[in-house]
């Protein structure tokens, strides 16, 4: 019996085809871990599985294999043991290549009667904790970046959900980093947006004091006749918008209308706006 380890559960499958000297379809295997890419690079996990070849295992004597089930686990079996027994995951089930018979052994018995229920609140509870994380890590690199800056910022607060970073900043000096219109806010936006989506492939709100909220209550208001003509007429455009305003304008235009075609268009100058009509229907209708 040989504890293979691997990236993928096809490449542990050949080293343990090589290790044994025989094919693959002569081989008996446990799979003790399946492998995971994890959440942003963390709690990754290889292929871990217990191989062992059918043509050896043939030439032992019942006698035998009874004697080796009363012997006294060896190294590489206890460290399998004790990744069975930590495995937390994912639901695992053993896989073999040919059906062989599962060890009658106390502790791979009951890691394979695992509860499903308990076993995906588990995996909730650790991708909540991997957010966690990555929040204070994001908070604290954010707070030595403002350090540095001529803002008087106190308060720097950052919470991961559903693959978007919430991120609060206030201080005596926050009217001055959202800047005239919003262009300070805009460039502060665009900046991490860059960083933690191409780091942590992290989306982002920022809301500096109340800003974001006042933007959202002034689009909202704005919007209102868009939506009555939208309505009416089957489409609609919005004026030109700069910076964020495009951004809030489309995710309330497309929570009003699921059904639509809602997307940013830039005019002849460069400037933003968002159209809504008929197009995604009228794709499926000539479908």
């Amino acid at each position: 019996m040989r504890k293979i380890e691997a990236p993928t559960l096809e490449e542990a499958y050949q080293k343990a085809s090589q290790m044994l000297e025989c094919s693959i379809s002569e081989l008996q295997c446990e799979v003790i871990q399946h492998p995971s890419k994890g959440l942003f690079g963390f709690m990754k996990k290889n292929a871990i599985i217990v191989a062992t070849c059918k043509k050896t295992a043939s030439k032992n004597t019942k006698k035998e294999a009874k004697k080796e089930v009363l012997t006294v686990p060896t190294t590489e079996e206890s460290v399998a043991s004790e990744i069975i027994a930590t495995v937390k995951e994912e639901q695992i089930t053993p896989t073999t290549l040919a059906e062989p018979e599962i060890a009658k052994d106390a502790i791979v018995d009951s890691f394979f009667e695992v509860d499903h229920h308990e076993d995906e609140t588990e995996v909730v509870e650790e991708e909540t904790v991997v957010y966690d994380e990555l929040a204070l890590m994001i908070e604290d690199q954010l707070k030595e970046l403002l350090s540095h800056s001529c803002f008087e910022i106190d308060v720097v607060e950052v919470d991961v959900r559903d693959n978007t970073a919430l991120i609060f900043i206030d201080g005596d000096d926050a009217a001055l980093l959202i800047g005239k219109e919003g262009y300070r806010y805009n460039a502060l936006s665009y900046m991490l947006f860059n960083w933690l989506h191409a780091k942590y492939e992290l989306f982002i709100k920022l809301e500096i004091a109340e800003f974001l909220t006042t933007q959202q209550e002034m689009i909202r208001n704005y919007i209102k006749p868009v939506i009555e003509n939208v309505e009416k007429q089957g489409k609609g455009k919005t004026r030109f918008l700069d910076g964020i305003l495009v951004q809030i304008a489309l995710e309330q235009l497309r929570e009003r209308f699921p059904d639509k075609y809602v997307a940013v268009k830039t005019g002849r100058e460069g400037k933003k706006f968002v159209v809504i009509n008929e197009f995604n229907n009228n794709n499926k209708t000539n479908a």
